[in-house]
């Protein structure tokens, strides 16, 4: 007896109450985390345990992750890095050069907007949208 995956039940699951966030942004993943840190008073740290790895054209990328989870609440903040020598984790969304995941609870509207609008203040940050999860194609592989 063969057991298969439900990636689609699997995805799903993954993506209730979060909401997803595409920056450009042309700087080096720590340089960013370092300015997010400092304006918010977050503390975004590198988790290799989560990092994604993608195996293309016969080669692995590794597509590093920053997380950090809010004290006091359920929601966890990840910062994914979009690029990886020349290959994207998302390839639909090459001119992101991130994606930051908001995971563990229903984020109200408000504190959204502040979000995006302290991002937005970051020097070098030329681009933020909320992106929907049905426009984007792999979105699996921002499971980890």
């Amino acid at each position: 007896m063969k057991l298969f995956l439900n990636h689609k039940e699997m995805t799903d699951g993954f993506f209730e109450e979060t909401r997803l966030l595409g920056i450009m942004a042309p700087m080096k993943a720590y340089s960013f985390c370092w300015q997010l840190n400092n304006l918010l008073n977050f503390d975004f740290r590198i988790n290799n345990d989560i990092e994604i790895q993608l195996n293309k054209k016969n080669r692995n990328y590794f597509f590093s992750v920053y997380e950090y989870p809010e004290k006091n609440t359920s929601v966890t903040h990840y910062l994914y890095n979009n690029q990886h020598e020349g290959e994207y984790l998302l390839p639909e969304l090459k001119h992101l050069d991130f994606l930051w995941l908001l995971k563990g609870d229903i984020i109200k509207e408000e504190e959204m907007q502040n979000l995006l609008n302290f991002i937005k203040s970051i020097h070098g940050v030329q681009l933020i949208v909320e992106l929907t999860n049905e426009k984007i194609r792999n979105k699996e592989h921002l499971i980890f």
